[in-house]
């Protein structure tokens, strides 16, 4: 959930965070809420991967902070974390190997590296990155990338599929019963979450990625929460305290769904909300 302070170095390790972008219907409409939301600016770049040829870098302080994009017509929407590797085609031969399937790519990106999207060994789609040498990701300060959770009902199959991958090593959090929350480490340090869908989720609920933004605690996760109303989202799941930090998750208006952290804001014991699907249509 939380990755620290840092401007990503080059060369990026393997199975580090190294992007997130969103996919969404109307890319002026999400724009302007993020913008709004976390003060971010955007430059638009030609890509004809996109299904009007535009793709947003989003910045804050001209520092890039992720990429934003119009879906072509049918395809998932949402937030997706992008994962570096050191060779994107080793990386696909492997994610065949250890159950997965490639659904594009490799495919080269010019000045952006080299970029494989695929299902991974519990179905969930995951994006994973060759990045150039001159690579620039921020992440772990206020309104910015702080962390990612893969949600699933499979955490066995998860955890083969990413800690062969990657060599992460594996800490249970909770009880791995009525709470199975994993963190993957690499040299000790957490760089991804995996939560086995509890009651909260109904059993068709699709394998996805919760992204989190770290929220300044001067400013407050309940108040964030108040302005994506006002922005025109919506709260999913209202305010409440982990160990990690107070949190909510929200929605963007086109339905997007990410959560917002205050890590000053910890709490002893660990509890999900009981809340309806935020995935349920």
């Amino acid at each position: 959930m939380a990755i620290g302070p840092s401007s990503t170095p080059s060369p990026v390790p393997a199975g580090i965070p190294c992007w997130i972008e969103l996919a969404c219907r109307e890319q002026a409409v999400a724009e302007r809420f993020y913008g709004a939301l976390f003060g971010w600016e955007y430059t638009t770049q030609r890509d004809p991967a996109t299904s009007d040829g535009r793709y947003a870098i989003a910045a804050l302080n001209t520092v890039p902070v992720g990429g934003l994009y119009r879906a072509a017509q049918g395809a998932p929407l949402g937030w997706m974390p992008h994962i570096s590797v050191p060779h994107t085609a080793s990386a696909a031969e492997w994610v065949e190997h250890l159950g997965g399937r490639i659904t594009l790519g490799p495919v080269a990106i010019p000045d952006r590296g080299t970029i494989m999207h695929a299902l991974d060994a519990c179905g969930a789609p995951v994006v994973f990155w060759e990045v150039p040498p001159n690579w620039e990701f921020v992440t772990g300060i206020p309104n910015t990338f702080s962390g990612a959770d893969l949600n699933t009902h499979d955490g066995v199959a998860a955890d083969h599929f990413y800690t062969k991958l990657f060599t992460y090593g594996s800490h249970q959090i909770g009880d791995g019963e009525t709470l199975d929350y994993v963190e993957w480490l690499i040299e000790h340090e957490p760089v991804l979450y995996r939560y086995v869908m509890g009651s909260e989720y109904s059993r068709d609920t699709p394998p996805h990625w919760l992204v989190y933004f770290d929220i300044d605690p001067a400013r407050g996760v309940d108040a964030v929460a108040g302005e994506a109303i006002m922005h025109g989202g919506t709260v999913v799941i209202q305010p409440y305290d982990t160990p990690f930090g107070r949190m909510s998750i929200l929605a963007d208006p086109e339905g997007a769904v990410f959560a917002v952290i205050d890590h000053s804001r910890v709490t002893e014991g660990w509890g999900r909300a009981e809340v309806d699907d935020p995935y349920d249509d």
